[in-house]
């Protein structure tokens, strides 16, 4: 029996006081615990390197400082809104390092790790967030999609280019990002079951950071998300989403058997989210103080600098210097967000087909009428 079709069978979060638990141990897929202990899993082995460790704990780093300044300035009213990703960092970079060059992603609107993983400049992610583009990356020459706000809707993309890829014969498997709330969609359910029929090398990754906005994860599923796998006719797997180190080799393995021909996976990334659902949510008013110190002490960037201080994989100075990055593309983040010129009204029509259409000139006409009614007034 191959790692990726073996399941194992889950308990039910702790019942009573509300609060989603980490389940036991042996019950999920965890490489680095807590405290930074490096263990081994039977089924999924992870040879890496000190200096890969440095490069993993950096993208942690940057990514959570990227986070953190984005908050600000849509606090300072920079931006119209942000989904913040702060506690769900190993998640994504674990999964986006465990990307070959020729695999695709497709994110939701909360994959800001995965982006910064596939090189895209995060003034661009900022510029869809400020209002002044739809996003201004190439997903061609990132291999990583424009951000989807239609609650998961890229399953069904992530999807359909798998197949084009599997009869391309294209050497390479698709990622597709969603919430543990996107698992009630119909479009998931239905991506799910193409992905089946047609085996296409695509992979679903489930970040279940506990809440649908306010409506926690016991109210979404009597089962743990990944069993639902089974149901579709393929395997799924449940990671320590707060592990970098568990996420990237479960990741890695899953991409593996998608281009190998082995049909999707589902991986549920067991993470939480630390912040708000976006900035214009309040998580005080369905989730307690003492949930969030709880999965505080998960904190997937602090496992890992315990691990490399441990292990003296990694000094003072060289912690020092990634905190010193972090200022640095705090800096670039905050002046060129500012900077963005905003773009003429009109230019929403500018891109929406390759060749205007009549409908849409027509449409164009009328806004810039309309517009221009009240310079006259």
């Amino acid at each position: 029996m191959s790692v990726l079709s073996r399941t194992t069978e889950l308990v039910d979060p702790v019942p009573g006081d509300g609060a989603p638990h980490l389940p036991d141990q042996p019950d999920l897929v965890q490489l680095l615990t807590p405290e930074g202990e490096r263990v081994e899993h039977p089924d999924y082995s992870l040879d890496v390197s000190a200096e890969e460790l440095r490069a993993l704990y950096r993208d942690l780093v940057l990514v959570r400082r990227w986070d953190v300044e984005a908050t600000a300035l849509q606090r300072q009213g920079e931006l119209g809104l942000w989904a913040s990703l702060q506690g769900q960092e190993a998640a994504q970079v674990g999964a986006g390092r465990a990307m070959a060059a020729a695999d695709m992603a497709f994110p939701t609107y909360r994959e800001h790790g995965v982006a910064w993983t596939r090189d895209v400049d995060p003034l661009h992610v900022m510029s869809l967030f400020r209002g002044v583009d739809q996003g201004g990356w190439d997903p061609v020459a990132t291999r990583f999609n424009l951000y989807t706000v239609v609650i998961g809707a890229q399953t069904l993309h992530a999807t359909g280019y798998a197949m084009g890829m599997q009869r391309d014969g294209a050497d390479g498997a698709a990622l597709a990002f969603l919430g543990d709330g996107a698992t009630s969609q119909g479009e998931v359910n239905e991506a799910m079951i193409w992905a089946a029929t047609f085996a296409a090398p695509v992979v679903f990754f489930c970040q279940n950071n506990q809440y649908a906005i306010s409506a926690p994860i016991e109210r979404q599923s009597r089962v743990p998300l990944f069993q639902r796998a089974s149901g579709f006719g393929f395997p799924g797997v449940r990671v320590d989403g707060n592990d970098v180190l568990a996420v990237l080799a479960v990741t890695r393995a899953a991409l593996a058997a998608a281009r190998e021909g082995s049909g999707p996976t589902f991986i549920e990334a067991f993470t939480y989210r630390m912040g708000a659902h976006t900035t214009s949510d309040d998580p005080s008013r369905y989730r307690l103080a003492s949930e969030l110190e709880e999965w505080a002490l998960r904190d997937p960037i602090a496992r890992l600098k315990a691990h490399l201080a441990r292990t003296g994989a990694a000094d003072r100075d060289f912690f020092d210097a990634v905190d010193a990055e972090g200022d640095e593309l705090a800096v670039r983040i905050r002046t060129g967000t500012r900077e963005m010129p905003d773009p003429a009204g009109t230019e929403i029509f500018d891109h929406v087909y390759a060749e205007t259409t009549p409908e849409l000139a027509q449409q164009r006409a009328e806004f810039v009428a309309y517009h221009a009614s009240f310079e006259e007034a």
